[in-house]
């Protein structure tokens, strides 16, 4: 069996991956970035690892053995699942194994975000707090997430993890089905101008689909509170980030904390790329699920389905 890495970086030079030569004839490719690279890297593969790298009909026409794509991650917009239901290809993704650290990274940004930790951070490393003659300062106004609201899009295993921890820190939890057809009945659901309207800390944990796309919007955007924060670990373009930075600059919501943006790595023609007060905006680079925990677990069970393939079995089948 054949099996081809186009993105073995995708899960960092850190994590060992050679576990996957146990199961086959392993290439790999540190990144993979243009369609012609992908024709050429997978056209005699059994089997291949991707994450960001498009799987549709132009990049695997002449890729006549492929019976298997695992993702490298849980999300799979990357590929294309009717064509490739089409050819018999099967698609599995990693179910799971970011989800402590996404919701951890979702908190980390808020608290940061609501506490203004870099401006008292700067206040102190400026000398400023050794020079004054009192024990304490709070000269910027923060927050508690008791008694507040904490809305929710996409109620799936993160957002879960997520509506725990805000009702751990005495919030409120509200939520928003895209769909309409959430399953979830511990927490409140309610329409979407409910949420804009009702929520302290937004957090969007749904996945990227043409109900997502541009969800939040100048529209959106001008329904939240002015003191409202908005957190995004979903996908980039479910924010209009030209939108949200208009909504910044004039104040429509106080702070956004963002691991995602609309094209990645960001692009200095991006307006966010503009903002450089971290007590209103903090853009991490699409880390929030990478912890090394995290990482590894992405990289074993990648291996558990191909293993659970050549057994003629389907393990995280996402076309069925």
């Amino acid at each position: 069996m054949k099996i081809v890495v186009l993105e073995r970086n995708s899960v960092g030079p850190d994590i060992p991956v050679d576990c996957l030569e146990e199961l086959g004839e392993v290439t790999y490719y540190r990144n993979t970035v243009t369609i012609e690279e992908v024709i050429e890297r997978v056209k005699d593969a059994d089997v291949i690892v991707a994450n960001k790298s498009p799987m549709n009909e132009e990049s695997l026409k002449d890729a006549k053995n492929v019976k298997l794509i695992c993702e490298f991650a849980t999300g799979y917009d990357n590929c294309d699942l009717a064509y490739c239901k089409s050819r018999g290809i099967k698609v599995e993704n990693v179910v799971d194994y970011c989800t402590s650290m996404v919701a951890q990274h979702t908190f980390t940004m808020a608290l940061v975000l609501s506490q203004k930790l870099a401006h008292y951070d700067n206040y102190v490393k400026s000398g400023a707090y050794s020079a004054q003659d009192r024990f304490s300062n709070f000269d910027v106004p923060f927050y508690e997430l008791e008694g507040k609201t904490w809305g929710i899009v996409g109620m799936g295993n993160i957002g879960r993890r997520v509506a725990k921890i805000a009702k751990a820190f005495g919030c409120r939890v509200i939520f928003y089905s895209i769909t309409g057809k959430s399953s979830c009945t511990e927490y409140e659901q309610v329409n979407k101008e409910t949420l804009l309207a009702e929520s302290d800390f937004l957090s969007l944990h749904c996945p990227l689909s043409d109900l997502s796309r541009n969800l939040i919007d100048k529209k959106a955007l001008q329904q939240m509170k002015k003191s409202a924060i908005l957190i995004n670990v979903a996908r980039g373009p479910v924010v209009n980030n030209s939108d949200l930075y208009e909504a910044l600059v004039s104040g429509e919501i106080a702070a956004a904390g963002l691991d995602v943006l609309e094209k990645e790595p960001l692009q200095l023609s991006n307006p966010l790329s503009k903002l450089k007060d971290s007590n209103q905006l903090i853009i991490t680079p699409h880390l929030a699920w990478g912890s090394v925990e995290a990482r590894m677990r992405c990289v074993q069970g990648v291996y558990d389905n191909i293993a659970a393939f050549k057994r003629g079995e389907d393990r995280n089948l996402v076309n069925p």
